[in-house]
């Protein structure tokens, strides 16, 4: 959950069900995580999907645990499963698919869901951007025998596709800055309109409870 995310589940009935059923939401975005710790949760830290893939995937490299890759495109899959194979080498792929940008008929998500289970993955890592990729997951839920976790750009990054943003940027909470210049035209309405919304809600919630104390 980042800003835009936050601010979604208020605008989008079916996505904020999707959150409140979720078995679990981390705080992606630093001012998500900065909101938590002002009300009252001191120890939490941001928990981004790309550092939460890449180190689950180390902790389990050499065990008998596999992980499925399910988003990005086909040629963005390839180069990330050289990555993690040079990375990580005893890390276990069971497999990776790139669906179609279309929905998929009710046969090819059952083909899907079969091609998933067969791998006997114990992790399905989900990168198909928000809310798709939420919305997908919790359609799947009961379906896949596999712990689906929702990591947005994180096969591109990872692949190299799309350049990260410097570390400095990352612990200050400028992230969004760096993809909004990598990606105005796709991400301006996202950046400056979600982040203007959830900046106006923080502080009306954090005003509230001040009046409350």
């Amino acid at each position: 959950m980042n800003a835009h995310s936050v601010v979604t589940t208020g605008q989008d009935a079916a996505f904020g069900k999707v959150i409140r059923e979720a078995d679990m939401a981390t705080p992606d975005g630093a001012p998500v995580a900065w909101m938590m710790r002002k009300l009252g949760h001191p120890a939490q830290e941001r928990i981004n999907g790309p550092d939460l893939m890449w180190k689950y995937c180390e902790a389990i490299a050499g065990s008998e645990e596999s992980i499925y890759l399910f988003g990005g495109m086909p040629e963005t899959l390839d180069v990330l499963q050289k990555v993690l194979a040079l990375k990580m080498p005893g890390l276990k792929i069971a497999g990776a698919y790139s669906p179609p940008f279309r929905a998929a008929t009710p046969e090819e998500d059952a083909e899907i869901v079969e091609r998933i289970n067969a791998s006997g993955a114990g992790t399905v890592w989900v990168s198909l951007g928000c809310p798709k990729q939420e919305k997908w997951m919790a359609a799947h839920r009961g379906r896949i025998n596999a712990v689906m976790i929702g990591v947005g750009a994180a096969f591109d990054y990872h692949a190299g596709t799309i350049t990260r943003a410097p570390l400095w940027m990352q612990r200050n909470g400028l992230e969004w800055l760096h993809r909004l210049c990598s990606e105005p035209r796709r991400l301006w309405k996202r950046y400056f309109v979600t982040n203007t919304l959830f900046i106006l809600g923080a502080a009306k919630q954090l005003l509230g409870v001040s009046g409350r104390t």
